[in-house]
């Protein structure tokens, strides 16, 4: 008798979730009238026969547009060498570095640059980053695993992604070391199937983790555990990448590639201190524009972060104006920024041109595109998807700004010889944040950012889609 009031319960309940599915369903008349809308005359057939032929973006192009890419800029920064990010994710890493190197080059005017390897700090970062996750799994080992910060882990073990505050943790902790010493392998290139193995491997060892601390083990244990599973990650990154160099000789050369006084032995920390000087946190500022949020408010990620002994990611919300402000002082002073954008965006990727009426998707398909801003971010329709060096301006006669440049990481043959050119009106829309030395930013701005900070989630749609 039991088994059949459970079974009749099972079917109503079964009945009324399908009565709830179908009732938003389509129907036949629905359907029909749907249908009925839609246009079948012969400039319909040939756009579809268009569209099934070609690209999308090659029939949305903007032919008249391309008159308006104008490569002159009143303000802009030395030139120095593109590189190449190729399929990985580490464009953070790529910008960082380029500021990095051309404060060096700026430093000794520009008479002897240097190079420094992506491949090195890599290690150190994927290293770090598998560290953080077995340790917040050991945190929070006590939680359920479908709990928000557990999932968390679990679901990003480590990434190739990152941001600026990364990239002055692991400079400051392992130090820089030249391209020439340690090149770039190809899984530092193509990171994909290092990440996915290593990811799984960080999953088993969560997993191991947990149930350490729920069979009561010793936190002496647990810790010991982890330096092996360390250890395992640590081979794994050094066939695939190499393991770091710790000693090297090195002269600088100048642009002509003659070398400059006699070759010296350094460190990776002696080279930073030569090449960067002091630390880099404490030196600047992050600056976001998210208008979502209340401007002149500081924020800052939680668990978005290299090293587990690092920096969380922290920054101010500041209207564009305010960041356009210190963009401008600090290229006009002759010092390029790390900034980050929506480039899935209206990219022109062949001629390097970003500009809102590159393409016009609303003429091909006979619907407007209207949402702001912060409506395409609250939506996951928009978000920081790619690091690029900012690097020059060009100001109108009121000193306002007309069109950027940015110093891509996607080889000298991308683009404009390896740069991208962006009008402001794109700049606006599309820009999310900027690292500024902090000797360009107003009392105002210093003093709003050391409010305590609120703290946000790194699912949030702004920072999901970073690189």
């Amino acid at each position: 008798m039991k088994r059949i009031l459970i079974c009749l319960t099972a079917a109503m309940m079964s009945v009324t979730i399908f009565a709830q599915k179908t009732s938003g369903g389509i129907t036949a008349d629905m359907l029909k009238q749907i249908e009925k809308t839609q246009s079948r005359g012969t400039a319909d057939k040939a756009l579809f026969n268009a569209i099934a032929a070609n690209s999308i973006d090659d029939l949305a192009k903007n032919f008249s547009n391309q008159t308006r890419l104008d490569t002159y800029f009143s303000h802009e920064t030395k030139s120095q060498s593109i590189h190449n990010q190729k399929s990985s994710g580490r464009c953070w890493m790529f910008s960082g570095l380029n500021v990095l190197r051309a404060n060096f080059a700026k430093a000794h005017g520009d008479t002897i640059s240097v190079e420094f390897s992506h491949d090195y700090l890599f290690f150190y970062d994927q290293l770090e980053k598998a560290n953080l996750m077995l340790q917040g799994v050991i945190d929070m080992a006590n939680k359920p695993i479908e709990d928000t910060y557990v999932s968390f882990f679990f679901r990003h073990p480590i990434s190739d992604g990152g941001t600026f505050c990364g990239v002055a943790d692991l400079v400051e902790k392992y130090g820089l070391v030249p391209m020439s010493v340690q090149p770039e392998t190809y899984s530092a290139e193509n990171t994909s199937r290092m990440s996915r193995l290593i990811d799984s491997k960080l999953r088993e060892f969560g997993l191991e983790l947990r149930k350490m601390v729920a069979d009561g083990k010793k936190t002496k244990a647990i810790n010991e555990r982890k330096t092996e599973m360390l250890a395992t990650i640590y081979r794994m990154l050094a066939i695939t990448l190499g393991e770091p160099v710790k000693e090297f000789s090195y002269v600088f050369r100048n642009k002509n590639g003659k070398p400059v006084g006699e070759p010296k032995t350094y460190t990776p920390m002696s080279f930073y201190k030569e090449t960067v000087g002091g630390p880099i946190n404490g030196t600047f500022i992050m600056a976001m524009n998210d208008p979502r949020r209340p401007y002149y408010k500081t924020y800052e990620v939680e668990w978005d972060r290299h090293t587990y002994d690092g920096h969380n990611w922290k920054y101010i919300n500041l209207p564009m104006d305010d960041i356009e402000e210190l963009a401008i002082k600090s290229i006009k002073d002759g010092h390029k920024l790390y900034s980050s954008y929506d480039v899935g965006k209206q990219f022109d990727r062949k001629n390097g041109f970003l500009d809102l009426d590159n393409y016009d998707y609303s003429s091909l398909f006979g619907t407007e595109f209207t949402m702001d801003k912060a409506q395409r971010i609250m939506t996951f329709d928009s978000g920081s998807t790619h690091a690029m060096t900012l690097t020059a301006v060009d100001l109108d006669a009121d000193g306002k700004a007309k069109k950027w440049k940015v110093e891509n990481s996607w080889g000298a043959t991308s683009g404009q010889k390896g740069y991208a050119i962006m009008t402001d009106s794109w700049f606006r829309e599309y820009m999310f944040r900027l690292v500024v030395d902090k000797k360009y930013v107003s009392e105002k701005i210093l003093e709003a950012e050391k409010q305590k900070p609120l703290m946000v989630m790194p699912d949030d749609p702004l920072f999901l889609m970073d690189e």
